[in-house]
Parts: structure tokens; C-alpha cells; sequence
């Protein structure tokens, strides 16, 4: 027992701690932000402090106060001004630094709010190394200064002649967040999609506008990558709002969100559209399609608003909520009942029910048509025992309730020597290694047979668990880690060939990264610096001076694991790839993938990151 206690230390009163409220979010910020991250990723925390500021000026709106929110990033500084109604001047201190203080608990101020805890704006002031807080009301002011959730001044009244409403002004802490950047096209999309929601607020963001008028056909008109199959049907009320149409992608593509908090997980309420969809197709035409051939290719955006909403963390990715309001009637049923509205689209206008029935025969022939396929390969996919073949997993997916699930990766590798240096060097926990045989087929043109008649991708496929679609995707970043070299490059391109021609949604929705490893290493005998282009190995070189020993990494298989370990670790560097709102994925995969394209081939050597003795 002695030497028990040795190990683990005593357990007594001493042990037991009561932390500040400021200094928990810190050492556990991702209970209240989701994971860190340095802004490469849509979903990093730095995005995330802004969204909890900007939610607050958005729920002002929908009540009915203030039309426009001014935002400025400058050096990392974020500015945050909206003309809602502001703080009460005797709260103001408490808003921003006591946990559980917020009037949204109040339903008569706030109804249909997506803030309902009092904790966001305590997270940002927290986890920022300066922020400040200002209220406007009836021609007075007052400030509160912080430095990581450390109040620093206060000041009394004065008199202003500026409009009502609240200013934020924050910097998100490098000591919690390290050295972080911001991706502008991901706030640019964030903010055009709390315009999408709320139609009629004005957004100026470093001198851009951000406005719609229609909602969201608005939002789905600016992400149809080519033209539809016909016009989006668009309906509303005033809880539930849809705009719906078909393309011609083989995965369905949704934007959901509630109380205008983008679920890009979904939740009760996409799951009741995508039941109640097929219902409302089935029962129109009397036919018992099969469901996947009904949704097959469908691009939809769907909104909805409710009393108290229950999110599955507090980053408000996924609805938990059962009811519309306490005591209130169910959301699958609510949903249910708006879908008449649908119904009654398809019999007034028989020119959009006819292409629609078409598309679901073609998807049903297709269908059909790889069904034996399908079956063969499923089956194929267990006996080659995927988790022990192709697949080193790892002990947390992406789709459980672990407090850990968005660190989940999975590396795709090429090559047995890469696949074992990361291997060895992960984390056990949140990451797992996919190995590819060989190179990839490219399936620019094929149709969704290959991806169950190819050994490969029929098992990347299964190992994503992405066959019925990304929700059930088992981690949340897919990351393609190759060499830099032509071959390598090759790769990465004929993997973003296949995501992109069978599901594009991986992209959009911002899963697929590539993962940028060292070219270089410089080294003394007392100090090692890992170099990723010429330029900081220049650097490298002057700051080491003197017996400079310069290794150049021409594969990863020449990476030892724990070397491996700084690479896909805490610092690790990944590149997102991203799909704009110009980008037309038909176009992009002849251009890059098509025959007779030596456009590919200046692509691929232009885009390589490796020096001239190659």
C-alpha cells in the first residue's frame, strides 16, 4: 500500500481543488470551444470565440433590435459592434465574467435564442489575452477591460452620442490557441450564412456587405456547384423553412440549422426532413421507391426554430431536442405536418414532379445495376478483416459522445515504410492509419461501381464508414499524407479525384485535409529545426550558425517515428481542402483529371514543394 501511494499520491482533502471560472475554461477549453486548432480548420476554436460573440448580436436582431453588425479583424484583433438594445450597465461585469449570468434564461427577453447558458462570452474572455466590453443605452456608456478572464478596469458612466448595442473587442490568447491564422473565406461563410437565416440584417465585414433577401434559397443558390436539375422549391412558415432541389451527385448534400446555428452534424431535425422527404415522395407518387434513390443526389437546406434548443455539446453542431418547445409538439411530427406544403408544390407545378421521378428511376436503375456488386464487396470488405489488414484504427470515432471525437484522423498513406512511421508515432486514441496499395485508380468518368468493383476504395470506403453518406463519418478529419514529390502529388490528386466525384459533401464540409511534413532538417549538436521549404531552412542555417548538419527528406518512410511524433502531434501542419462556392466539381475534375490535359501536369510540378535537386 506504501509504495501504492508513492506512485499515485495521496488522496486527502488537498487534493480536492476549486478553480476559478476563468482559469477552468482555460485548462479545459475544449469542454466550452470543441478543439483548438491553429485556422485551418472551419471548426478550430478561434472561429468558434467569434461565432459566440456574433450569436449574441444575431439573437438582438431577432427580436427586433438592430439591423446591421460591424466586424473588423485586424492583427488578429477581432471587433464586434452590433445596435441591439445592450447590456444593462449594472450586469455588464457579470455578463462577461460570471458563469450562469445571461438573460436568455429569461423567455420573454430572448425566445428562440441559440445561447441558453451563459457561457459563450465567458469562453471568449477567458481564452483571449485582451478583451473589452462596452454597452450603449439612452446616450450612456461603460467599459470593462480583461486579460485572460482577469478583470483590469472598469470604468464608470459617461455620456456618448452613439447608438445603442454592444461592443466586443477581443484577441484569442496565443498561449491557449499557439500560432494561430485566420482563413477570411471561413468567416466570409459563416457570416453569409447568418444573413441566409436571418434575412433583412446587414453584415459589413472589412468593408464587405454581407445581405440576403431571400433566405435560404439565397444560401442554396450560392452553393450549387453546377445548374440543378430544376429550380429550388422553397417554403416556409414561421418556425421551419426549406429549399430543395436535385443535382447530379451521387451523395445528398444538406445545410442545417437551427435557431441560425449551423448543425453541420444534423440532428433530430435533418433526420425528421430526410423521413419525412421520403414519405412525402412515396405518397405522391404512390410508388414504395427505395429511400436512397429518393434522396440520391438531393441538395437541401433546411432551418428551423425552437424554444430551448438541446445541442450534444456546446460548440451546437448536433440538435438533441425531441420537442419544439417544453411540452410542445414533437419536432419529427412538426416537420411531418410542414411537408404537406411540399406536396402541394409537386401538384402545382407536374413539370418538377416529372424531373424528379426520373432522377429517382435513374438513381434506381444505377442502383440495381451494382447491386450484386454492392453485396460481393460488402462481404469482401470483412474478410480481408479490414481493422488488421488496411486499417490500424484507432480507440475514439468521430461519431461517439467522447469529449475527444473532433481531435479523431485518420491518415491515408502509400507505402508500407509510411504507414508504419506513422503508425508507431500516433496517437493511439484519436488517430488511425489507412494503407494504400500502390496508387489509386482514377475514377474521373467511372460510375459508382468502381467504388465497390475497386479492392481499394471499396475498403477505404468501408474503414470512412461513409457508404449511406458523411453522417455517420468515423473521424473528423481524413487526412491524405504522401510524399512531396511528383508521385506523391499524383496520389493526392487521384484520392481528391475520387472524394470529389463520389462524395464532395467530405470536402465541403471541410474533412479532407493533406497533411504537410518537413523537407528539411537543420541540426547542431544542441538544437534540431524541422524545415518545410527553403526558406526556413535559410533561416534555419543563420540561427544554428555553426556545424550545421542539413538532412533533406525525400520520402516519409525516411522519417523515424519519433520524429513522426512532432509532425502529426501538437504542432502538426495541415492544409485544408476546400471548395468554393465558383468551384464547379465537373469542371474541376476534367480540367485536373480528363484525358489530354497537360494543364494537369504543369499543375502537378508547379504545386510541388521540393528543391531543385529533384
Amino acid at each position: 500500500m506504501e509504495n501504492t501511494e508513492k506512485i499515485i499520491g495521496t488522496y486527502n482533502e488537498d487534493s480536492i481543488q476549486t478553480l476559478n471560472w476563468e482559469e477552468h475554461i482555460r485548462r479545459r477549453p475544449g469542454m466550452y470551444i470543441g478543439k483548438l486548432g491553429d485556422g485551418k480548420s472551419r471548426d478550430d476554436g478561434i472561429y468558434i470565440l467569434i461565432k459566440e460573440v456574433i450569436d449574441n448580436s444575431v439573437d438582438e436582431f431577432a427580436m427586433g433590435f438592430g439591423k446591421s453588425i460591424d466586424i473588423k479583424l485586424e492583427n488578429k484583433t477581432i471587433t464586434i459592434r452590433d445596435y441591439g438594445r445592450g447590456i444593462p450597465f449594472g450586469k455588464l461585469v457579470d455578463v462577461a465574467s460570471k458563469m450562469n449570468t445571461g438573460a436568455k434564461y429569461d423567455s420573454k427577453v430572448f425566445q428562440k435564442s441559440v445561447g441558453l447558458n451563459g457561457v459563450g462570452i465567458k469562453a471568449v474572455n477567458a481564452l483571449s489575452s485582451y478583451f473589452k466590453i462596452s454597452t450603449y443605452r439612452d446616450g450612456k456608456k461603460k467599459t470593462v477591460e480583461f486579460k485572460k478572464g482577469i478583470l483590469i478596469s472598469e470604468t464608470e458612466l459617461i455620456n456618448t452620442e452613439s447608438s445603442n448595442g454592444t461592443l466586443v473587442i477581443f484577441t484569442p490568447d496565443e498561449e491557449i490557441f499557439g500560432n494561430y491564422n485566420f482563413v477570411l473565406e471561413y468567416i466570409e461563410n459563416m457570416l453569409r450564412n447568418y444573413t441566409y437565416l436571418n434575412t433583412g440584417l446587414n453584415i459589413n465585414f472589412n468593408g464587405i456587405r454581407f445581405h440576403s433577401r431571400n433566405g435560404l434559397l439565397d444560401l442554396l443558390q450560392e452553393n450549387l456547384n453546377e445548374e440543378p436539375l430544376y429550380p429550388p422549391i422553397h417554403l416556409k412558415d414561421t418556425d421551419f423553412e426549406i429549399a430543395i432541389t436535385h443535382g447530379t451527385q451521387y451523395s445528398e448534400e444538406y445545410f442545417s440549422f437551427v435557431n441560425g446555428q449551423h448543425t453541420t452534424q444534423g440532428g433530430t431535425h435533418l433526420a425528421a426532413f430526410r423521413e419525412a422527404f421520403v414519405k412525402t415522395i412515396r405518397d405522391f407518387y404512390k410508388k414504395d421507391y427505395d429511400a436512397s434513390d429518393i434522396r440520391q443526389s438531393i441538395i437541401a437546406a433546411i432551418s428551423i426554430r425552437i424554444v430551448e434548443p438541446i445541442f450534444e455539446s456546446q460548440t451546437k453542431t448536433k440538435l438533441g431536442s425531441k420537442d419544439m418547445e417544453p411540452g410542445g409538439i414533437s419536432i419529427r411530427n412538426y416537420i411531418f405536418d410542414f411537408m404537406k406544403k411540399l406536396d402541394d408544390y409537386l401538384h402545382k407545378n407536374p413539370s418538377v414532379a416529372d424531373v424528379i421521378q426520373k432522377k429517382i428511376l435513374a438513381s434506381e436503375k444505377d442502383r440495381k445495376a451494382i447491386a450484386g456488386i454492392q453485396k460481393i464487396a460488402k462481404e469482401r470488405a470483412k474478410k480481408v478483416s479490414l481493422h488488421n489488414k488496411k486499417l490500424r484504427d484507432c480507440k475514439i470515432h468521430y461519431n461517439s459522445n467522447d469529449p475527444r471525437k473532433s481531435e479523431t484522423t485518420i491518415f491515408i498513406t502509400e507505402g508500407d515504410s509510411a504507414s508504419g512511421s506513422i503508425t508507431k508515432s500516433r496517437d493511439v486514441n484519436t488517430q488511425a492509419v489507412f494503407s494504400l496499395k500502390g496508387k489509386p485508380l482514377n475514377t474521373y468518368g467511372m460510375t459508382k461501381k468502381v467504388v465497390y468493383e475497386n479492392e481499394e476504395f471499396n475498403l477505404l470506403q468501408a474503414a470512412l464508414n461513409i457508404e449511406e453518406g458523411i453522417e455517420n463519418l468515423r473521424y473528423r478529419n481524413v487526412v491524405i499524407a504522401t510524399d512531396a514529390d511528383v508521385d506523391g502529388m499524383h496520389i493526392r490528386l487521384l484520392l481528391i479525384t475520387f472524394f470529389l466525384q463520389f462524395f464532395p459533401d467530405l470536402i465541403r464540409n471541410g474533412h479532407l485535409f493533406i497533411l504537410q511534413t518537413p523537407l528539411f532538417r537543420v541540426r547542431n549538436k544542441t538544437e534540431t529545426i524541422y524545415c518545410y521549404d527553403e526558406i526556413e531552412k535559410e533561416e534555419a542555417i543563420k540561427k544554428l550558425k555553426n556545424n550545421v548538419e542539413i538532412t533533406r527528406f525525400k520520402g516519409l518512410g525516411e522519417i523515424s517515428p519519433n520524429e513522426f511524433k512532432e509532425f502529426i502531434g501538437k504542432n502538426i501542419r495541415l492544409d485544408p481542402v476546400t471548395l468554393t462556392k465558383y468551384d464547379q466539381i465537373s469542371k474541376l475534375l476534367e480540367f485536373y483529371m480528363g484525358k489530354n490535359t497537360p494543364e494537369r501536369q504543369d499543375f502537378i510540378i508547379s504545386n510541388l514543394k521540393v528543391d531543385e535537386e529533384i
